[in-house]
């Protein structure tokens, strides 16, 4: 998959954040934040059933995409203070605010911390919690001595369901190369902040609108896990998407959109 074009780049707490824009300049903008081992490019399949009312803003979160790589390792705070750099440096007031996995981590964090700034969360195959560690160190390690390719047929495993896999080879294709894009050091950077991450008692303060997505056949981020999200956040909806792993806005793109943008509109539409 390609590195997003029409990028720009802006210095926000020390490393480059790369973002772009799709959408009318007056519509209300629409964050949007990506799994571990993507880039902005794993929303091509969602951006144009939303960009004809919102402004969508796709960034590549540090260490990923074309942003920039520090040392790590990061957390999760840190990744929602980037987050929060950014829309302050592109003079952004409040957005509605849509990220899956690691991005949907991202999301509660801002949803708690910042909540002046968020209209409405949409939190996408995503959990608060992220054990064991060992499984981490597991992954970091094989990233360390073979690169990305040594993970890249298990993500994909994990991603998608099989008879996705074997239907849509085009779609598997394009994910697999913006996976082995992903720079070593980004991704532990950010694999340390999931595998850190501790926020289960952080969903009560959310007290903005939130969407709760999960894909039926989730082994990553799975429904279960989604429910504690759904009880925690006060008032929060949820939508489990079947016939779908853990990518469910490529896999079932038309439901996850639908779901997302009904969601999104009916917040937007009382503002």
């Amino acid at each position: 998959m390609t590195q997003l074009q029409d990028t720009k780049t802006v210095n926000v707490n020390g490393v480059d954040i790369a973002y772009r824009f799709d959408g009318p300049q007056d519509g209300r903008v629409l964050l949007v934040a990506n799994s571990l081992m993507a880039n902005g490019s794993m929303w091509d399949w969602n951006v144009p059933a939303l960009a004809d009312r919102y402004r969508v803003l796709r960034y590549d979160k540090r260490g990923h995409g074309q942003s920039g790589v520090v040392p790590g390792p990061y957390s999760i705070a840190q990744l929602a203070d980037d987050a929060i750099g950014l829309l302050d440096a592109l003079k952004i007031e409040n957005v509605h605010f849509m990220g899956l996995s690691i991005g949907g981590m991202i999301g509660q964090q801002l949803g708690a911390r910042y909540p002046e700034r968020i209209l409405s969360l949409s939190l996408c195959n995503t959990a608060s919690e992220m054990p064991p560690r060992s499984l981490w160190e597991d992954r970091f390690q094989t990233a360390r001595s073979q690169g990305l390719t040594g993970l890249v047929d298990g993500t994909i495993s994990r991603w998608f369901t099989a008879p996705f896999v074997e239907r849509a080879p085009q779609d598997i294709e394009k994910v697999r190369q913006m996976i082995l894009a992903t720079n070593v050091e980004g991704y532990i950077g950010c694999g340390s902040a999931v595998r850190d991450m501790a926020q289960s008692t952080m969903l009560l303060k959310i007290k903005a609108p939130t969407l709760v997505l999960s894909g039926r056949h989730d082994p990553a981020c799975t429904v279960d896990q989604g429910i504690v999200l759904n009880r925690l956040i006060d008032g929060s909806q949820m939508v489990i998407i079947e016939d779908a792993a853990h990518l469910s806005n490529i896999e079932q793109p038309t439901r996850f959109n639908q779901a997302v943008r009904e969601f999104i509109d009916s917040v937007d539409n009382h503002l």
